[in-house]
């Protein structure tokens, strides 16, 4: 077995997709079918854009010449963040997954700071709290909106935004989790379907949505992440199925926010975080947290 570095080819991307798809596949659900080519176009460049800005932070494991692991992390101002990490479920309990994230880990050194995502899996939550992270029981809101429940005072203008507002976004992420997401911008814009703006005398914030899915909301006060989130829910389509992730005990307002809408609430997985709290105006994104 081997591990080194990842390149940025087409193979390597191909095969960071295959071991994420088959290591996050419900065992008790049907068969997979062919992937969603959508959600593949956005994979593929995931892993491409993780190499390019973060190259020594991205790795995989290969035995025979097939990946059986991947581990994706990235530097943003002083905050390591884990993006990726996944191993094939019959490589697992070898030991791969540790050496995988030890040379991830040393792509955070000098970094006070780190946060990820952690599946439910209790071999996951024992590495990552070994590894010094606090494990923060995460939420999920999803369900169809009621939209009965949308009247809102709209006293807050919200916008779509676009490149022109990555100085906003960056100064709202660093009130927000303390570090900016920089190029990461890039590749959301390029890949989610909408950015919205609030900027306004009570604050500032963004939210990025696509689908049914909230993506990546960040703001300076709770009013203006409640009212961020409130925009985003209203304007998927009637009858479609949404999903707000990563949720903690530190995000009550959007649990109530998700509560007046109808949405159901569930458990799974942790937020784990080193050197920081949870952002509480905060809904991270589990690839750019």
């Amino acid at each position: 077995m081997i591990i080194r570095q990842l390149r940025d080819t087409s193979a390597d991307a191909e095969a960071v997709e295959a071991v994420s798809r088959a290591a996050f596949r419900d065992p008790t659900a049907p068969a997979d079918g062919p992937p969603d080519p959508d959600r593949r176009v956005r994979e593929l460049a995931r892993t491409a854009h993780a190499v390019r800005h973060d190259g020594p932070g991205c790795w995989i494991a290969e035995r025979d010449g097939r990946a059986l692991g991947v581990a994706l992390s990235l530097r943003r101002e002083g905050l390591w963040l884990l993006s990726l990490f996944a191993v094939l479920p019959e490589a697992q309990g070898q030991g791969l997954g540790r050496l995988l994230l030890e040379r991830a880990g040393t792509y955070g050194r000098g970094c006070l700071r780190g946060m990820l995502y952690a599946s439910a899996s209790p071999a996951a939550a024992r590495r990552y709290r070994r590894a010094g992270f606090t494990l923060h029981p995460a939420m999920r809101l999803s369900g169809t909106v009621d939209r009965a429940g949308l009247l809102d005072p709209g006293d807050i203008p919200v916008h779509p935004g676009n490149h022109t507002h990555l100085h906003l976004l960056d100064s709202v992420d660093r009130r927000a989790r303390g570090s900016a997401h920089g190029v990461d911008h890039a590749f959301m814009l390029a890949h989610y379907d909408e950015l919205l703006i609030a900027d306004a005398l009570a604050g500032s914030g963004y939210c990025y949505r696509s689908g049914g899915a909230v993506k990546l909301l960040a703001a300076t006060s709770k009013r203006i992440a409640t009212r961020l989130l409130r925009e985003a829910l209203a304007r998927t389509p009637d009858g479609a199925e949404v999903a707000v992730e990563g949720l903690t005990a530190e995000q009550e307002w959007a649990v109530d926010v998700g509560m007046e809408l109808g949405l159901s609430l569930s458990t799974g997985g942790y937020l784990a975080v080193r050197g920081m709290r949870p952002p509480a105006t905060y809904v991270p994104n589990p690839a750019f947290l």
